[in-house]
């Protein structure tokens, strides 16, 4: 471990999906917190019967599409992570993966202002905090993408979010893990989307 991990302090990072900076920098910064030692697990959380919360289960798709050297995918559109099997699937990953460094993908509600920001945090995710749920905190790290406003009635608001916006965040993060298991920055062209890279 390099002296630089040790003593530098953990930074959240947040950007917006289409800032060019933003696969550079959130690459920079995920990349800076993994130990070079440990497994990493990517631990997508969400489900596909909500717009909104499908966020982490398309990335996980998206990530068991290709060939990975680094990564251990969990949760995708065909076995989604969700509130009832959160804490089974945690066990089974710590069976799994003994002193794994755990990612967190999830969905999140926020200002009406930071709608299509993407945050990378080096703390653990409490999925389902929005709507209430008391799940047990996920992961080494996490990153969320802001799919709608909070406020009243935050079930509805996942229901009714809009699909596009939700796939725009999908492709970003999904390269942005693609880049972290190949450990090379990630240059997306202008004309193409993350899922074709």
């Amino acid at each position: 471990m390099s002296l630089k991990r040790i003593f530098t302090k953990k930074k959240e990072f947040r950007c917006d999906y289409q800032d060019p900076l933003l696969m550079s920098k959130a690459y920079e910064t995920i990349s800076s917190w993994i130990p070079d030692e440990r497994e990493i697990v990517v631990l997508c959380i969400g489900t596909d019967r909500s717009t909104g919360d499908a966020l982490g289960p398309i990335i996980g798709s998206f990530l068991t599409e290709k060939p990975l050297n680094r990564l251990h995918v969990y949760g995708t559109l065909e076995s989604p992570v969700h509130a009832v099997n959160l804490v089974e699937r945690l066990q089974l990953i710590e069976k799994r993966h003994p002193n794994a460094f755990i990612i967190a993908i999830d969905a999140c509600l926020g200002r009406t202002t930071s709608i299509g920001s993407i945050i990378v945090s080096p703390t653990p995710l409490r999925p389902g905090a929005a709507l209430k749920k008391n799940l047990p905190a996920v992961g080494d790290a996490q990153i969320t993408g802001i799919v709608n406003a909070s406020g009243d009635m935050e079930y509805f608001v996942l229901q009714n979010t809009r699909l596009h916006l939700v796939m725009q965040l999908a492709y970003k993060i999904n390269a942005l893990l693609l880049a972290v298991d190949q450990r090379q920055v990630p240059i997306l062209s202008p004309d193409k989307t993350a899922a074709e890279n």
